[in-house]
């Protein structure tokens, strides 16, 4: 392939940017959609659409300025998705994770509820009327969860299947751990079930301190990452605008591609930081029941096991 050392012009550089604008709008929208977590039930997706929706429209504008700006300055249509595509994911990688925090604080409520749940229990009450008692004082994090399971129950709905779909809106191994000990007690009226719940909770927050603990590392790990990327991106802006000679051998179309290839090299190394930064999740006990088409039956899995349920 020929080396162009020709210049792009002004107008094709706009065209090309505004097309590049567009398409990385679109991708950026298609990554989102597809990112989402397939596992989390529709009545928490509705509750969280509107937080949801202006956090990946402040991140969309962002990328597409970056974009059109680097563009603008440069007429580099790679480094104009380069820059897109860095004001997009970096601020995901190098910032903080709103996700561990929020299952981390759901985890601490479920230990929460459970103690209050064997504290009922130790004062001689059914497990219906203890989740009764319990749902107005439950955890914030969790309160509305549990309360509607309070409502299934007044409203005359069988325990296992309330508690199964309460297993599903708290979408967390811990809590499918809890959600267990309560199905086995109210299908097979298990014994020392407040004791259960108590080795429950403490596990619970003993796994909430160690993702703490994990995440602590992390957030060293990020503030030296940001210390390079800082390091590096104020590097690029400065010579990018004061010494324009300097980075004219990027003005050809050979240039482009080695800074394409530049930038696939960084993104690399920054998906593999994302990588080994990220705490992985364990797998669900309880999973969603799900409708067998042999028998028309709903089957929940549970440890590997299937039981059918009318």
């Amino acid at each position: 392939m020929g080396t162009v050392n020709s210049t792009l012009s002004p107008t094709t550089a706009v065209a090309a940017l505004l097309g590049v604008g567009a398409g990385s709008g679109l991708l950026l929208v298609a990554l989102g959609r597809r990112g989402a977590d397939p596992n989390r039930s529709r009545r928490t997706r509705t509750r969280a659409a509107g937080a949801v929706d202006r956090h990946w429209t402040l991140r969309l504008a962002s990328a597409v300025a970056a974009a059109v700006v680097t563009g603008l300055l440069t007429g580099w249509i790679v480094g104009a998705v380069l820059a897109g595509l860095a004001a997009w994911a970096l601020p995901r990688v190098l910032g903080r994770d709103p996700e561990h925090t929020r299952r981390v604080a759901r985890i601490e409520a479920i230990a929460t509820w459970a103690e209050m749940l064997r504290d009922t229990l130790s004062a001689a009450a059914g497990l219906e009327q203890a989740v009764l008692a319990t749902a107005p004082l439950a955890p914030t994090v969790i309160r509305a969860e549990v309360g509607e399971l309070a409502a299934g129950i007044e409203n005359g709905e069988r325990l296992a299947s309330a508690l199964r779909r309460l297993g599903e809106y708290l979408d967390d191994p811990v809590g499918d751990l809890v959600i267990a000990a309560l199905l086995l007690a109210a299908e097979q009226q298990t014994r020392r079930l407040a004791d259960l719940l108590g080795s429950l909770a403490d596990a619970a927050r003993a796994q909430a301190s160690m993702r703490m603990r994990v995440e602590a590392g992390r957030a060293r790990t990020r503030t030296s990452v940001r210390v390079i990327v800082g390091t590096t991106c104020a590097f690029a802006i400065v010579v990018v605008l004061l010494n324009r000679d300097y980075m004219g051998a990027y003005d050809s179309a050979t240039g482009q591609i080695v800074l394409l290839g530049i930038g696939a090299l960084f993104a690399l190394g920054f998906a593999w930081l994302a990588r080994i930064a990220r705490v992985a999740r364990p797998d669900r006990f309880l999973c969603a029941a799900e409708h067998d088409p042999s028998s028309g039956h709903r089957v929940l899995v549970v440890t590997g096991r299937q039981e059918q349920t009318p």
